[in-house]
C-alpha cells in the first residue's frame, strides 16, 4: 500500500528521478567539484589541483490521509449482500477494502507526481517541488519559454536542447521532462501538424498515426512524460541530479484499514495513511529550467 501510494506516479514509476527509499529526516547529497586536475608531470608530489565539497539537504515532509466511512451506508448498496456479520453490526468485504485502499494510494501517487514538480511547502499537503527548488538556485540554466502549440513547440524543445550544459550533454541518464501539453503538442508536431518541414504526411508518412506508445526523443535526447510539470514548464537534467527522497522503507510509514467496531462500538471504518517525503536537486549549474 505505501509503496503504491508513494511510487506508483508516472515519474517514480518509470524510474525517472533518483529514489531515496529510507529518510526519517534528512540526508545530505554531496556534490564534488575540481578544476584541471591533470598537470606536467614532476619527480614530487605537488597537489596542484583542487577539489572542492558541497553539501544539498535532502529533507522530507512528514504528511497523512485520514477517511472515516460508516458501514451503514452500504448496507443498502450492492455491497450488503457481501458485507460479513460480526457481534455489533456488520464487517467490511475485503474486496471493498482492498479497493478504498486501492483508491487512497492513487490518489496519493497522484498529488506527488504533482507535488515533485510544482509543489509548494506553503500549500498544506505539499513540499516544495522542483520548480520552486530551481528557481531559487542562480546556477540554474533559465530559459524563457511561452505557450506551446504544435506550430511552435519544437523551436521550443529546440531551446530546452540548446541551453543543456556540455558538461552533461551525451550523458545516458540524461531527459528531457516535459509536461502534458508540450508532451502532446509534440506528438501531434511529428504527426505532421508542426510547421518545421515534415510535410502534413508527417514521421514516416503515416500521419497522426505513426506513434505507437515508444520512446521519444529530441535530437539524441531521451524525453520523459511528467504530468506532474505545469503548462510550459519543462525541465532537462540527469535523473541521477534529481532526488526523491520518501519514508518507504521507515518506521514512519503507515497504512490501515480499521474497523471502529471492537474499539468505540460505532459503526465507522477509518482510513489512515501516513508518510514523509521530499525532492532536492544536486548540481544546479547541470540542469536547465523552460518556464
Amino acid at each position: 500500500m505505501i509503496s503504491a501510494a508513494l511510487l506508483s506516479g508516472k515519474t517514480l514509476a518509470e524510474e525517472n528521478l533518483t529514489i531515496k527509499p529510507n529518510i526519517n529526516f534528512k540526508e545530505v547529497i554531496q556534490k564534488i567539484a575540481s578544476d584541471d586536475i591533470v598537470k606536467d608531470a614532476s619527480c614530487d608530489f605537488n597537489p596542484q589541483s583542487t577539489l572542492t565539497l558541497t553539501e544539498r539537504v535532502l529533507q522530507v515532509e512528514e504528511f497523512q490521509v485520514n477517511l472515516q466511512l460508516c458501514k451503514k451506508d452500504f448496507v443498502s448498496s450492492y455491497l450488503g449482500a457481501d458485507m460479513l456479520p460480526s457481534a455489533m453490526g456488520r464487517q467490511l468485504p475485503n474486496s471493498f477494502g482492498d479497493f478504498l485502499m486501492a483508491h487512497v494510494a492513487d490518489k496519493v501517487s497522484q498529488r506527488i507526481e504533482t507535488t515533485i514538480w510544482n509543489g509548494t511547502n506553503a500549500t498544506s499537503g505539499q513540499f516544495d517541488g522542483f520548480k520552486t527548488t530551481l528557481l531559487a538556485d542562480g546556477d540554474v540554466n533559465d530559459v524563457a519559454g511561452t505557450t506551446s502549440t504544435t506550430a511552435n513547440v519544437i523551436d521550443e524543445i529546440q531551446k530546452i536542447f540548446a541551453a543543456i550544459p556540455s558538461a552533461v550533454f551525451g550523458e545516458e541518464d540524461l531527459l528531457m521532462y516535459l509536461p502534458s501539453n508540450m508532451y502532446r503538442n509534440y506528438l501531434s508536431a511529428l504527426g505532421g501538424f508542426g510547421s518545421n518541414g515534415l510535410g502534413a504526411a508527417g514521421t514516416d508518412n503515416k500521419g497522426p498515426q505513426w506513434y505507437g506508445g515508444g520512446p521519444l526523443s529530441f535530437s539524441g535526447v531521451k524525453i520523459a512524460h511528467a504530468p506532474g510539470l505545469a503548462n510550459d514548464t519543462a525541465v532537462a537534467a540527469q535523473k541521477s541530479n534529481l532526488f526523491f527522497g520518501c519514508s518507504l522503507l521507515s518506521d514512519t510509514s503507515e497504512a490501515k484499514l480499521i474497523d471502529m467496531t471492537d474499539i468505540d462500538g460505532s459503526n465507522n471504518v477509518r482510513v489512515i495513511l501516513r508518510y514523509a517525503a521530499g525532492i532536492q536537486h544536486g548540481i544546479g549549474s547541470d540542469v536547465v529550467l523552460y518556464s
